[in-house]
Formats: C-alpha cells, structure tokens, sequence
C-alpha cells in the first residue's frame, strides 16, 4: 500500500476519524503522523491474497492463532495504530483480549507480519511503495513486540527478515521462507 503523510492526530482522535471516514483506509505513526493508505494495483492484490490465504491454510491445521488482513488495524504497544498486509497473533494472546479490545483497534502487536512492498498508481504515475516507510513500520512492529516479520519487496527481489533483538536479515529472491520457532512448520516459497 502506498502511504501519505496527512497531518496529526492523538489516538483517540485518530479512532474518531476512523469512526466518521469508515472508506478511507489510514493509519497512525508512533508520532502521531497520520497516515493515508492508497489502494494498490493488481498484481500487489493478488499477492498479498496469496499470503493470506498460505497463512490461513497452515492456520486452519494447526489452530495456533488468528490471521488478520491489511483490512484490520493494531493499536501497537510503541504507540502507532498499524494495518500489516498479513498479520498473526497467538491464539492465547488473542483470546486474552477482552470482546471490546477485540472490535476495535486490538491492543496487541501481532507475532508475525508480512509487508509487501507494492506498486500503486498515484497520480497516473505506477511506482512502488516507500521502501523507507516501510522498514519504519517494521522497527514500529519491533518495538512493540513482535517476534517474526517478513518485508516481502519484489521490486528489489529481495525479502527482509526482522526478528525480535536481532539484526535485520536480507535475502535474495527466490527463497524459502521459515517461519520457524514462531509458526512451526510454515515455509513460503517467494
């Protein structure tokens, strides 16, 4: 999803203007920057179908978690409200939520993201998302707990591997991705 800083906004005011704008998809930064989500194209669409429904397979056997769309948004302990293109959380954590904590923006980082860094058309002008916005997001992600994340950036043919109080791993595209000690037994081919 390609992103426009707008303006900011407190947390509170930031889901008041969820609540009036239910069409338009945004997010919030740490700093309270708002964030406007632009819709991508095509092939990033049907990508990023594709890992859900990869996730929701191996989720579907082992019944260790919940997975969650760009569609739904985290209320991140770092102090940002993020909408990953794939999330997952533990199903313990997840039942730990009260019914209200899990209708509106969760209070929880998810386990495991997936980012794919996509293209969209701005302006008649096709051009991939910001590589920098996105590793911003990611170290967001760490900071708020998050044990396993993959920034997916076909563009570069390459796949960022963050993982919890360690450095960033970069690999070379195609690869098999693990989702090791965080969803047992997961692989992704990209």
């Amino acid at each position: 999803m390609v992103q426009t800083p707008t303006q900011y906004l407190a947390q509170q005011d930031f889901e008041q203007l969820c609540l009036e704008h239910p069409d338009r998809m945004i997010e919030r930064t740490a700093q309270g920057e708002l964030v406007e989500v632009a819709p991508v194209g095509g092939e990033g669409s049907s990508q990023e179908a594709d890992l859900i429904g990869d996730l929701i397979i191996w989720n579907r056997q082992t019944k260790l978690g919940k997975v969650f769309s760009s569609q739904g948004a985290f209320k991140l302990p770092f102090g940002s409200t993020r909408a990953a293109d794939v999330a997952w959380v533990q199903l313990e954590r997840w039942e730990a939520l009260t019914p209200e904590q899990r209708i509106g923006f969760p209070p929880i980082c998810p386990d495991f993201v997936i980012e794919l860094r996509s293209q969209s058309i701005s302006n008649g002008i096709i051009k991939p998302q910001s590589l920098a916005e996105l590793r911003t997001k990611m170290a967001e992600y760490l900071a708020s707990g998050l044990c396993l994340g993959w920034l997916i950036n076909s563009h570069d043919q390459q796949v960022e591997i963050y993982r919890a109080g360690q450095a960033v791993q970069v690999v070379s595209m195609p690869t098999l991705l693990s989702g090791e000690d965080v969803l047992p037994n997961f692989e992704l081919q990209v």
